[in-house]
């Protein structure tokens, strides 16, 4: 059985041009081809006929699920989740930092061919303090779940390698590759990462480094191609 994953900051889907178009990043998503993709920095109104979430959803046939940290003039703004696969349960986690940035994670229960998925997509904080916080108040909810394989992506915001979220990440979901997705002209950081356990689900996983995806946002897809074998 085969399932692919990305994750994707969009960026309120302003391009390198300074230019809002939505309709640049439904395109990046039809070319991903992807099963379920977090999203992070979604600017949308969910009152408009100009909804960009729910355009995104439809461009790509996927089910929205919204994870809302902020609302202001500007409309709602956060997380999400585009699935195209049944979600059989949902949970969304305030990870936020008290005087930070407000920032939430999605966890999402989904099953495909008898096999049960554990997904959880966040967008991390800028301050190493605020990441150090988050992973410890994600990694417990990766360790409490019975699913058989578990996920944890999205926008890590982890400048250095070594940090010590990343080290607790690898400790419980062993090493995973760290391919640069930031900034999307000239990737040099990997800011976006995929998380997989057990390490040998995981098939291969890459940067999406289309002529559109590097016009479309600040950040570069990354893809995970997952495999699991029937015994």
């Amino acid at each position: 059985m085969r399932l692919r994953i990305a994750t994707y900051n969009i960026h309120r889907a302003v391009g390198h041009d300074g230019w809002e178009d939505g309709n640049r990043i439904a395109k990046v998503l039809r070319e991903l081809k992807a099963d379920v993709i977090a999203m992070q920095e979604v600017g949308y109104h969910s009152d408009s006929p100009h909804n960009l979430l729910a355009y995104l959803g439809d461009a790509i046939h996927a089910d929205v699920i919204e994870g809302i940290t902020m609302y202001n003039e500007k409309g709602h703004y956060g997380n999400a989740v585009l699935s195209r696969v049944p979600v059989a349960d949902i949970v969304r986690h305030d990870i936020s930092v008290p005087r930070r940035e407000p920032r939430g994670a999605i966890e999402l229960a989904i099953e495909k061919n008898g096999i049960h998925f554990q997904i959880i997509a966040t967008h991390l904080g800028l301050s190493p303090g605020e990441r150090r916080y988050q992973i410890k108040k994600l990694l417990p909810l990766v360790s409490a779940s019975t699913a058989d394989i578990k996920i944890l992506l999205g926008d890590l915001n982890e400048w250095f390698l070594w940090g010590r979220p990343m080290r607790w990440l690898a400790s419980q979901f062993g090493s995973s590759p760290k391919p640069a997705t930031f900034p999307a002209r000239r990737p040099v950081f990997a800011l976006d990462r995929i998380w997989v356990a057990p390490g040998k689900a995981l098939d291969s996983l890459h940067v999406h480094n289309s002529r559109l995806a590097r016009a479309a946002s600040d950040h570069l897809p990354l893809i995970a191609d997952l495999h699991i074998e029937f015994e």
